[in-house]
């Protein structure tokens, strides 16, 4: 890793707020579409860029901020990589969102996140505090190949479970499906399962697929050709170099998505689910004179 001086931290968009503490990742997800060369990385990938002012930037930005809003992070580079153990910027940066009374929407696949369980459980006391968890592949066997630096979905199960226990909602990427290695009925349907019993607020899914493109889809296929043998030479003759890939079995499995989520009130359109990501919430009003 190595060190910058950021010259900004917040991003605004639409009423929310993102920000990325960390550039790059060290998880070695083999589908990462952060490597794609559209982002215009000018360093090695896993050379995680460390803006080590982040907390800095962030408490200017809060204090001169005169309305509330959510403050996104995790949507690039995961802010609970291994280099967050010893640095504590994401902590740093949620102890001055709760101090500051922002709410916070976090993404991650790391279970390091529960170290920070206090402060996420007393921003959601505060105003709100959505955690959001990545979940593509149920059987932890093969989630050791396309995710392997980082904790086995059942132990990010575990972490939704926990954040449920502290009455913190969650938010569940199911994505990306990989055509031919994790489309199946099984996996889709035990992740699902899993949703349901840990009491999700809602699941993203943008198709039964994954997108590929320049920079991505090297790392991707070279990653085919060391774990599933033949398989790149299948994608080719399928997809050639399209961005969208879709799963041969997407109709199927986006019907077992949407009935699931509709019998178990799970919001399932990408739509709703960032808008309720992105509403701050109004929970203090003014007395009334009745109230007084």
């Amino acid at each position: 890793m190595h060190f910058v001086d950021a010259k900004g931290i917040l991003i605004r968009t639409g009423g929310h707020c993102g920000m990325n503490i960390y550039r790059g990742c060290s998880h070695g997800c083999i589908y990462c579409d952060s490597r794609s060369k559209c982002y215009h990385f000018t360093h090695a990938f896993e050379d995680i860029e460390v803006k080590q002012n982040a907390p800095e930037l962030l408490e200017a930005a809060l204090k001169s901020k005169r309305r509330k809003c959510m403050i996104g992070t995790g949507a690039m580079s995961d802010p609970y990589m291994h280099c967050e153990e010893e640095l504590e910027l994401t902590r740093k940066c949620l102890e001055i969102i709760l101090e500051y009374g922002f709410g916070v929407a976090i993404q991650t696949k790391s279970d390091r996140i529960l170290r920070d369980i206090d402060v996420l459980e007393e921003i959601n006391k505060k105003t709100k505090c959505v955690v959001q968890i990545t979940l593509t592949t149920y059987d932890d066997n093969l989630c050791k190949i396309v995710e392997p630096n980082v904790c086995s979905t059942k132990r990010r199960i575990e972490v939704l479970r926990e954040m449920q226990l502290r009455g913190i909602p969650t938010v569940v990427w199911l994505c990306p499906i990989l055509p031919f290695i994790n489309d199946t009925e099984d996996n889709v349907k035990g992740i699902l399962k899993e949703c349901v019993r840990v009491g999700v607020k809602g699941i993203i899914n943008f198709g039964m697929g994954l997108t590929l493109r320049e920079g991505d889809r090297e790392y991707y296929y070279a990653a085919l050709d060391r774990h599933f043998p033949g398989m790149k030479d299948k994608y080719i003759e399928k997809y050639g170099n399209a961005y969208e890939i879709p799963s041969p079995n997407s109709r199927r499995l986006m019907q077992i998505f949407k009935s699931i989520c509709a019998d178990n009130g799970i919001l399932s359109n990408p739509n709703e689910c960032f808008e309720y990501m992105n509403e701050f919430p109004n929970k203090y009003h003014q007395m009334s004179i009745f109230e007084m």
